[in-house]
C-alpha cells in the first residue's frame, strides 16, 4: 500500500527522466570513466566556449538588479500579502539561509582556492607569487566568486519564485518563477521539462558536492585516528550523511533544519573568532583591505571578463564556470529560499537573502583565506606543495596542525562540514522532492517522506560510487551540464522581474 501510494504522489513526469539519465551516466562512468569523463568535459567546453559571455552579464545584471529592486517601490511589497505573519524569526531565518547555501563551498574552497590564484592568475595579471597577487587578486578573486554575485545569483529566482507562489498563489513549480508571463503557465510540457531539466542538474551536483564532503570528512577521520581510507570507510561515511539529511527532511519543513542550521551558526563564528584570536590579526585586517578595495575597482572588469580578466582559459576554470555552477544550483534551491521567506517583504527578502550573507562570506574569506595566503607567502608553511601532492582537501588540516589545539580544532571542523551538508542537503531534497510530486502548496508544504529517502539513497549511492571507484568529476561535470538551461531560464526569470519592476514603478 506504501509504494502504490508513493506512485500516486510521485510526479512521474519529472521524477524518471533525470532519475533514468542519472543512473544512466553512472553506469557508464563505471563501464569506462576516462571516454565518459572526455565527454562530459568536452560538452563543458564547449558550453563555456558559446556561452561565457552570456553567463558573465547575466550575472553581472543579477547583481544590478538587486540593488536596484531594493530601492524600489517593489521592496515594501510583503510575501503573502499584508497580513501574512513570518513562519520563522529573523535569526532562525538568516542562519537558514546561510547554512543552506554556500555554506559548505565556503569551509572545503576558503583556504585551498586563493592558493590556485596565487600560483596561476590570468596571462597579463600580477606575476605569480607577488605580493601583488596574494593579497590583492587572489583576495579579491575570493570576495567575487564567494560573495554579492552568487547570492544575487540565487535572489533573484527565489524571490520571482516567492512572489508567485505566495502572492499570485501559483503551483509549486520552477514555472511560478515566470508569473510575470502568464502564456507560460498554462504550457504543462514546458512546466514538466523545466522541472526534469533543473531536477536533474540539482541531483548531479549534490551528488558531487556529497563526494567531496565525504572526501574531506573521510580525510579528516583518518588522520585522527591514524587509518587508511577504504570504499567501505567511505561507505559508512555515505550512509551517515545520508540518513542524517533525509532524516531531517523526512522531520518537516523547517525542524530538523531549523536546529542543525543554528548549530552551524555558532560554529562558524566560534571559529572566525578562533582564526582571528590565535592566526595572523593583523595580517587578516590588512588582506580584508586590500581585497576589499581590489574587489570594487575590478567589479566590473572582473564581471564583464575585461582587460586583465579577459583570458578565457582561467575565466573558464574558475569565474564562469562557477557562475555555471551557481546557475545550474539555483533554480531548485530557490523554490526552498522562497518557501522560507512568507510574511517578509522584498526589501528584508534581499536584505537577508543577499546582503548579509554576502558580507558574512567575505568575512570568512577574509580570515581563512588571508591566514591560508599569509602562512604560505610567509614561508611557514610549504601549502601550495601540499595542494599539488595531497589535494584541496588536505590544505585546512596542516593549518589547523599549525594553531594551538590543533586536534580540537580538527574535531570542530569535522563536526562543522557534517552538519554543513547535512543541513543543505535537507533543503535540497526537501525541494527536490516537492517538485517531483503532487499536492504539495502552502497548507500542505511538505512531500511524501518516501520521497525524500527515495532522492537521498539515489544521491548518496551515485556519490559513493564516484569517490571509490570513479572520481567526482564526471558527476561535477555532468552537473554542470545544468548550468546552460538554467542560464536560459534565469534570464527569462531576469526579464520577468524587469517588467514586474516596469510595471510597479509606472504605478
Amino acid at each position: 500500500m506504501a509504494m502504490k501510494a508513493l506512485f500516486a504522489k510521485l510526479n512521474h513526469w519529472v521524477f524518471w527522466p533525470p532519475f533514468v539519465l542519472l543512473t544512466s551516466a553512472l553506469i557508464y562512468s563505471l563501464a569506462d570513466s576516462d571516454q565518459f569523463l572526455s565527454y562530459a568535459t568536452g560538452a563543458n567546453q564547449w558550453i563555456l566556449d558559446h556561452f561565457d559571455l552570456a553567463f558573465s552579464y547575466t550575472a553581472f545584471f543579477m547583481v544590478v538588479l538587486c540593488l536596484v529592486v531594493a530601492v524600489s517601490p517593489l521592496g515594501k511589497i510583503k510575501i503573502g500579502g499584508e497580513d501574512a505573519v513570518p513562519i520563522l524569526t529573523k535569526w532562525r531565518w538568516f542562519s537558514i539561509i546561510l547554512c543552506t547555501t554556500i555554506a559548505v563551498g565556503i569551509l572545503f574552497w576558503g583556504v585551498s582556492e586563493p592558493l590556485y590564484h596565487i600560483t596561476s592568475p590570468p596571462r597579463g595579471h600580477t606575476a605569480a607569487q607577488s605580493p601583488e597577487a596574494a593579497f590583492e587578486f587572489a583576495m579579491s578573486t575570493m570576495f567575487m566568486h564567494w560573495s554579492f554575485t552568487p547570492y544575487a545569483i540565487y535572489a533573484v529566482p527565489a524571490l520571482m519564485f516567492a512572489i508567485g507562489y505566495y502572492n499570485r498563489k501559483l503551483p509549486f513549480s520552477l514555472n511560478t518563477m515566470l508569473f510575470s508571463f502568464s502564456s507560460l503557465q498554462r504550457v504543462k510540457a514546458w512546466d514538466r521539462v523545466l522541472n526534469a531539466i533543473c531536477l536533474f542538474a540539482l541531483v548531479a551536483g549534490m551528488s558531487a558536492a556529497l563526494g567531496a564532503g565525504i572526501l574531506s570528512l573521510a580525510g579528516g577521520w583518518a588522520k585522527i585516528f591514524d587509518t587508511d581510507v577504504s570504499p567501505f570507510s567511505l561507505a559508512l561515511m555515505t550512509l551517515l550523511i545520508v540518513l542524517s539529511f533525509t532524516i531531517s527532511a523526512a522531520s518537516g519543513l523547517l525542524k530538523g533544519i531549523r536546529i542543525l542550521s543554528g548549530i552551524n551558526f555558532f560554529i562558524f563564528v566560534i571559529l572566525c573568532g578562533f582564526m582571528m584570536v590565535f592566526g595572523p590579526t593583523r595580517v587578516i585586517f590588512d588582506g580584508f583591505i586590500i581585497g576589499i578595495q581590489s574587489y570594487v575597482q575590478n567589479f566590473i572588469p572582473h564581471s564583464l571578463s575585461l582587460g586583465e580578466f579577459n583570458d578565457k582559459s582561467w575565466t573558464h576554470a574558475w569565474t564562469t564556470f562557477y557562475w555555471a555552477i551557481w546557475m545550474a544550483w539555483a533554480p531548485v534551491t530557490c523554490l526552498f529560499l522562497g518557501r522560507i521567506s512568507y510574511g517578509y517583504t522584498v526589501r528584508q527578502f534581499l536584505l537577508f537573502n543577499w546582503l548579509i550573507p554576502s558580507a558574512f562570506s567575505i568575512l570568512w574569506m577574509s580570515i581563512f583565506s588571508g591566514t591560508s595566503l599569509h602562512l604560505e607567502s610567509s614561508g611557514q608553511l610549504d601549502l601550495v606543495g601540499l595542494l599539488g601532492s595531497k589535494g584541496p582537501e588536505a590544505i585546512i588540516y596542516q593549518i589547523f596542525d599549525y594553531l594551538p589545539g590543533a586536534w580540537l580544532l580538527l574535531v570542530i571542523f569535522l563536526v562543522t562540514m557534517y552538519i554543513s551538508y547535512v543541513t543543505a542537503a535537507d533543503s535540497s531534497t526537501e525541494a527536490m522532492s516537492g517538485i517531483s510530486s503532487f499536492g504539495i502548496s502552502p497548507e500542505a508544504p511538505s512531500p511524501p517522506i518516501l520521497i525524500k529517502f527515495l532522492w537521498g539513497g539515489i544521491i548518496g549511492l551515485v556519490a559513493w560510487v564516484m569517490v571509490s571507484y570513479s572520481g567526482i568529476d564526471g558527476v561535477r561535470m555532468l552537473s554542470n551540464l545544468g548550468g546552460l538551461p538554467a542560464l536560459f531560464l534565469i534570464v527569462l526569470v531576469n526579464v520577468g522581474l524587469v517588467k514586474w519592476l516596469i510595471d510597479k514603478w509606472k504605478m
